[in-house]
């Protein structure tokens, strides 16, 4: 069952206007220069994101879940606890690469949102790796197996995680090529996979 949204599409045609709508959008946020404007490592930075790339296609973008959710097997966290979980992320420290990426985990196990929390989540971790350390991942770098591995094991031990991000960082952050080339990797890592971020107008 598809979840209700602006455009009253369901199934394979909710998923092809989901990806065209949210890629063009993503495309916009990196032309325009609204990335170097969200605030850094916190939810609401990560709202700001969500709701930039959904916000013509769902009602909640950019709103805190309030069903409980789960995944594989994975139940993510709690939505009566949801909240208070997401202020003490928001808190948690991003000087060094491991701080980070523990954050970026944290995230991932709290899920905030009904639809497009890894799309938005790898966009937010790159803006903390940009401000932090100078450096963002290049994600045509990480195949989906191997990424959708790392992720499944993270909420035990990140070490997996960490050393396939870090061998995948770039220096490249203002490189128009690397971001759009990572944006059709990120959704590729969802199953988003028949339109080109650079193709669309």
């Amino acid at each position: 069952m598809s979840l209700p949204n602006k455009l009253g599409l369901d199934g394979f045609a909710l998923q092809e206007a989901e990806e065209r709508i949210s890629k063009r959008k993503a495309k916009a946020l990196f032309d325009q220069g609204v990335i170097d404007t969200i605030p850094v490592g916190t939810y609401p930075g990560l709202q700001a994101i969500h709701r930039w790339l959904f916000e013509d296609i769902y009602e909640f973008a950019g709103q805190t879940r309030t069903l409980n959710m789960a995944k594989g097997g994975f139940r993510f966290a709690s939505a009566l606890y949801l909240d208070s979980a997401l202020e003490q992320i928001s808190a948690m420290p991003m000087e060094t690469f491991e701080q980070i990426v523990a954050k970026y985990v944290e995230m991932n196990i709290a899920h905030p949102f009904l639809e497009g929390n890894g799309r938005s989540m790898r966009i937010w971790l790159d803006v903390m790796l940009k401000q932090a350390l100078g450096r963002v991942v290049d994600w045509q770098r990480i195949s989906r197996e191997d990424y959708l591995a790392a992720m499944e094991r993270s909420p035990v031990r990140d070490t997996e995680l960490r050393l396939l991000l870090q061998d995948a960082l770039t220096k490249d952050t203002m490189n128009r090529a690397v971001y759009m080339h990572g944006i059709d990797t990120s959704y590729g890592y969802e199953g988003y996979t028949r339109y080109k971020t650079e193709e669309l107008e």
